[in-house]
């Protein structure tokens, strides 16, 4: 299938949010306090001359989506880019050409298509300082086969769901990295 193709079975974030059951909540806080700057102008003016759309492969479970997302979507309406949001987990066919390191199914992938479906670029899953950050709270579990991994894997993804929910600076590391990301194809 093309990606116009695979586009055109996304939701809308109108849809996509509507029917959240995770996060939801989480998604529209980011979405309601993230603005972008006044700095912002040449990058969505490029964007809106460019006219990509942009298809995300998300789940609505996804602590990184339910940061990433609502960044995507508040510089996509500046530049009234389209977006269409598809369940990774119910088009995996999809997600497996978009694999982290080859063999991860991580989301949010955004990808950016020209008006003929054709990718000229992909961000996802995460910002290089955010990775770092998990990385770093990873290090922190006991091994897998340790009778406390469980436990403390639920204790570090609460208190990391609740950072995403709040660390604006986090918020800017992310928005950094998928501008760049853009700007390199469109400058």
């Amino acid at each position: 299938m093309e990606l116009h193709e695979w586009y055109e079975k996304g939701l809308t974030p109108d849809q996509y949010i509507e029917k959240m059951t995770d996060h939801k909540e989480n998604l529209l806080h980011v979405l309601k306090t993230f603005h972008l700057s006044g700095e912002e102008v040449s990058l969505v003016n490029k964007l809106r001359e460019a006219n990509w759309r942009v298809m995300v492969i998300t789940e609505d479970w996804c602590s990184d989506a339910m940061m990433n997302v609502p960044l995507l979507l508040t510089l996509a309406k500046a530049a009234d880019m389209d977006v269409r949001l598809l369940h990774r987990d119910d088009n995996l066919e999809l997600m497996d050409q978009y694999l982290t390191n080859g063999t991860s199914r991580a989301i949010p992938i955004f990808i950016f298509m020209n008006e003929e479906g054709e990718e000229q670029a992909v961000w996802g899953p995460r910002a290089p300082a955010v990775q770092e950050m998990v990385t770093n709270y990873r290090s922190s579990l006991p091994p897998r086969d340790h009778a406390d991994f469980d436990e403390k894997s639920r204790e570090m993804i609460t208190r990391l769901t609740e950072t995403y929910r709040t660390d604006e600076t986090l918020w800017q590391e992310v928005y950094r990295s998928l501008k760049t990301t853009i700007a390199e194809r469109l400058y």
